[in-house]
């Protein structure tokens, strides 16, 4: 079972201090994961993890991956400018969009950050708005079906992202006769995988293909970013990834092709999110409605507003009641209060018999939780709250107000 990172004793404490709903953070957990990924590829000399900023856009967590060693991979201009705000810069920053404004490449460039280019034509578009800088990566995308074993993990051929091989080695070739001098290559072909086996899986495929880029081209490359897609397991029961397991699996993977082949430079990135960060934050919410009809509805003050994965995919979050962690059970929806009915956090799952006022929390929301959150039906988003290390609890952005609302409205004086 999922067990909270904090006690029921002083999670009470918080919640007299801050209203909920509000997004949890462990610090302490946050910090022992970005450790146990760098452990785990020490082997190679030039790792680097580039922490997703969409995964979690929060300048205190992105200043605390910053003291572990990580870098950021940014997807948009207000990224960038917050990564810049925090002393990120150069190779630090790994720019991965995808139909990007010209405004991005020129704002990525002056960072000099490594742009990732998504498709074959950006690199006459990039040459045109930015000009063409001397390390520069692409994304490639080898289509079909992406499969461990028996089991189909995703359809690379209906994802809107990266190159085809033909595309990327064409695009190499460019690049080269334009100036660039290093070079990488990047993908994600699954989301979320539960499966030590993703990772060199992956590895396998792209260095397999630095070596037929060394062939067609003559282009060593610098680097190969596996990206993300390494996930973590929202139920209650079953395995967890072992960073330490993928990274041996990704080593393997590297002896095998890559330092045979006179690649042994090859340094590795990453690009992780949810791993670094679903496991380590909370959704504290409380029970502030019970509703009996053909169903029996739990109604609580956080909604899709504040966690949207449950209603835009149906994704399972383990609920845990605080002040009641045993009994009796019941089954129930737990629901908030927009007017749309998949604003469900859990449907027809079985939980402790739940009083109004009780404590709830949501788990593995540290990642894709508060940033995909939105202003539906004129709901304000929530505070994000960091429990450091040394037991201390701080908020780290406050909640939304109907001011900072109605701030982006013309002709309406939100003060009369």
């Amino acid at each position: 079972m999922k067990t909270p990172f904090i006690s029921r004793e002083r999670l009470a404490e918080l919640t007299a201090q801050f209203p909920t709903p509000f997004h949890l953070y462990d610090e302490k957990g946050i910090r022992a994961r970005a450790r146990a990924l760098h452990e785990a590829f020490a082997w190679n000399s030039g790792f680097k993890e580039y922490f997703a900023v969409k995964a979690t856009p929060n300048p205190a967590i992105l200043k605390i991956l910053k003291e572990e060693g990580c870098g950021v991979d940014c997807a948009s201009y207000v990224e960038l400018l917050m990564s810049q705000k925090l002393g990120f810069a150069g190779n630090k920053i790994m720019f991965s969009s995808n139909n990007t404004p010209a405004e991005e490449f020129r704002l990525a460039r002056e960072l000099g950050a490594t742009i990732n280019l998504d498709a074959y034509e950006d690199v006459a578009f990039l040459k045109e708005v930015a000009g063409i800088p001397k390390v520069i990566s692409c994304r490639y995308n080898p289509g079909g079906v992406f499969e461990l074993g028996t089991s189909i993990m995703d359809h690379p051929e209906e994802a809107k992202f990266g190159m085809t091989k033909a595309q990327l080695i064409q695009a190499f070739k460019e690049l080269k006769e334009l100036g660039a001098e290093t070079f990488g290559i990047h993908a994600l072909l699954a989301s979320n995988t539960v499966s030590n086996d993703y990772y060199p899986a992956l590895a396998r495929q792209l260095f397999e293909l630095a070596v037929e880029v060394l062939e067609s081209t003559g282009i060593k490359l610098d680097f190969i970013n596996l990206s993300g897609g390494v996930g973590v397991n929202y139920q209650p029961d079953g395995e967890e990834n072992d960073i330490a397991v993928i990274g041996q699996g990704v080593r393997q993977a590297y002896e095998d092709i890559l330092t045979p082949a006179g690649l042994g430079q090859v340094k590795i990135f990453t690009e992780l999110g949810r791993f670094m960060l679903a496991p380590f934050g909370l959704l504290v919410t409380k029970v502030t409605h019970k509703k009996h009809t053909y169903r029996t509805y739990l109604g609580v003050d956080a909604s899709a507003v504040n966690l949207l994965r449950p209603a835009m995919y149906g994704a399972y979050h383990h609920i845990t009641n605080m002040d009641r962690p045993e009994g009796p059970t019941e089954i129930v929806d737990v629901v908030g209060s927009l007017c749309e009915n998949n604003d469900k956090f859990a449907i027809q799952r079985e939980l402790p018999v739940s009083q109004i006022g009780d404590t709830l929390v949501i788990h593995d929301t540290g990642a894709h939780g508060f940033s995909m959150g939105y202003q539906y039906n004129a709901k304000l988003r929530s505070s994000e709250i960091l429990l450091e290390e040394n037991g201390q609890a701080r908020m780290i952005r406050r909640a939304e107000r109907p001011e900072d609302y109605f701030a982006t409205l013309y002709g309406f004086d939100f003060e009369k």
